[in-house]
């Protein structure tokens, strides 16, 4: 069952910003939940080992619900080290996807309508906004404030590359935006790794070099605050092997996936979401629940393979106690849930019920 969604994908970026969260995120019920902290995050002990991936929680009013309704591990919206633009609205929309959103299936066409609908799938197109520091230090410094007892709030962040701009130039924006994280005091830190890179049309974390050089820059900063990096869908095994190798000693978490980008297209097949480079977007949900697990099984086993002991944080099309648990027994340490969470506040109640 659907409920209404805390963020509003009929509002604007900036009016879900200023006036949500809604629906039951906007009860100010706390969830009656009672138990001892006994799942390790990093080093922290939690309530429960789930919880809501950077995206929909976009300031720290949608934080600070989540955590009332049982969402113990919160990543608060990708920051970055300047104020950014969100793309015009709409940013999200229903996508019809039949079964799984494969790489083949994605090489086509979705249509994409208001209709959302079980099982859900989104496109969600917003470009990373973000207010300035002066905001969203000050927002995380006063949500860290209002925590509860075993619950944790992780700071995510992502460079961003300017005209003009070198390697090293590129990479120190990584360090100052950092610097400016640990400053507010969060005890954890994820960084975007599953974003444009610098000059190609891949994503930064196909680029081993340079993931490995971006987040050993970032761990002279941060210093022993555990270092998460999110990345997209891996489809060559002996790419992905390379990678974890080369960073995996580096980092202490790795959360997978962010989403399967396919062309977004109306009723009539013209492009759904307005705009120059909004063609093709990021589909989440239900459709990618399968690459997800898919990751988690190839982590775990190169985390066995090289005596690593980085954290694995599975994340894609979880919308249900279901998917959570077969998140778990693929070999996921922690479960996160962006798409099903928005449309089921109770997800991390129903969840706790099975983890007793």
């Amino acid at each position: 069952m659907l409920h209404i969604p805390f963020y509003d994908p009929e509002k604007s970026y900036e009016e879900n910003f200023q006036e949500g969260p809604f629906g039951a995120f906007a009860d100010g019920e706390v969830s009656d939940y009672k138990s001892e902290p006994k799942f390790d995050f990093l080093g922290f002990k939690v309530n429960s080992p789930f919880g809501i991936p950077a995206g929909p929680l976009i300031n720290g009013n949608f934080v600070q619900a989540a955590f009332k309704k049982g969402f113990d591990i919160c990543v608060y919206k990708t920051v970055r080290s300047k104020k950014y633009n969100c793309h015009p609205w709409p940013n999200v929309l229903s996508v019809k996807v039949d079964g799984n959103l494969t790489l083949e299936k994605a090489q086509g066409k979705l249509v994409a309508d208001t209709n959302y609908h079980e099982p859900l799938s989104i496109t969600n197109s917003f470009g990373v906004p973000s207010f300035d520091p002066d905001f969203w230090q000050k927002d995380i410094e006063e949500t860290l404030r209002n925590m509860h007892s075993g619950q944790i709030l992780v700071g995510a962040f992502q460079g961003t590359k300017k005209e003009g701009q070198s390697t090293e130039e590129y990479i120190n924006d990584f360090r100052y935006t950092a610097q400016m994280l640990k400053n507010t005091g969060v005890k954890v830190i994820e960084v975007n790794l599953s974003c444009p890179n610098e000059g190609t049309n891949n994503l930064l974390c196909y680029d081993t070099e340079r993931s490995v050089k971006v987040a050993k820059a970032i761990k002279e900063v941060i210093g022993k605050i555990p270092l998460i990096i999110k990345i997209g869908y891996f489809k060559d095994d002996n790419a992905l092997k390379n990678f974890v190798k080369e960073i995996g000693l580096v980092v202490e978490g790795i959360s997978a996936i962010n989403t399967i980008a396919s062309e977004i297209v109306d009723e009539h097949g013209k492009q759904a979401l307005p705009g120059e480079g909004r063609l093709r977007s990021g589909v989440c949900g239900s459709g990618i629940k399968w690459a997800g697990l898919e990751m988690v099984q190839k982590l775990k086993k190169l985390r066995e393979e090289f005596g690593y002991k980085f954290t694995i944080i599975g994340v894609g099309g979880v919308t249900t106690p279901e998917d959570f648990f077969e998140y778990r027994q693929a070999g996921a340490d922690i479960v996160m849930s962006a798409t099903g969470a928005m449309w089921n506040p109770y997800l991390a109640e129903e969840i706790k019920e099975r983890l007793k």
